[in-house]
């Protein structure tokens, strides 16, 4: 745990990154674009240690992942655009204007805060929904997500539209049969994704 003493780690963080732009070649050349796959593959990295249990490693990775994220927000505070101070005041914004069980918008005492995890979640998405603006059923899902896991949102999107989804039980395409057992996942509550890859791992470490 940290020391309450001392200097906020996250200041130093800030400084740091500063003067590693202005002083290291390799981090002075990077922009949003080159930092793509680094975020990508840090974000991987976290998934990886917490599938596998262990603190230590998800303690370094989670580390890793902050440093994309401050990355991106010193290149921007340098094209000035924003800095992280308003990256992270966006999100306390967010986090407080979703969560109206938690935060009454008016200060006063909320109105049902013992609702249960899914009606939060109904609730955060139709928010969410809201200030998006969304015209399509999957605005707002990248292409670029697995494809387990984008059959999954598209599903839910789908059900919180009013619309059954078509499910083509029977078919022997291969990718028919995957979307069943995506919603086949998503029933029983499981992530197909996270499924698969502790199948792939129990796969190689018994061969």
């Amino acid at each position: 745990m940290s020391d309450p003493g001392r200097t906020s780690a996250l200041v130093d963080l800030t400084e740091v990154m500063a003067r590693l732009r202005r002083e290291c070649a390799w981090k002075a050349g990077q922009s949003h674009a080159s930092l793509v796959r680094y975020l990508l593959e840090e974000t991987w990295e976290v998934v990886e240690a917490i599938e596998t249990g262990d603190a230590a490693h998800l303690r370094e990775e989670l580390g890793d992942l902050l440093l994309q994220v401050w990355f991106h927000a010193e290149i921007a505070a340098e094209n000035g655009e924003y800095d992280i101070e308003d990256v992270a005041g966006d999100l306390v914004a967010k986090l407080v204007r979703r969560n109206p069980h938690v935060f009454a918008p008016d200060g006063t005492d909320v109105e049902d805060p013992q609702m249960d995890a899914e009606s939060i979640n109904d609730q955060w998405e139709r928010i969410k929904a809201a200030e998006k603006q969304r015209s399509g059923l999957m605005d707002g899902v990248p292409e670029e997500l697995p494809a387990l896991l984008r059959a999954v949102k598209a599903l839910d999107r789908l059900e919180r539209a009013g619309r059954v989804p078509e499910l083509p039980a029977g078919s022997d395409d291969l990718g028919d049969r995957l979307l069943l057992l995506a919603a086949e996942a998503r029933h029983e509550g499981i992530d197909p994704e996270q499924a698969l890859r502790a199948a792939v791992r129990r796969t190689v470490q018994g061969g």
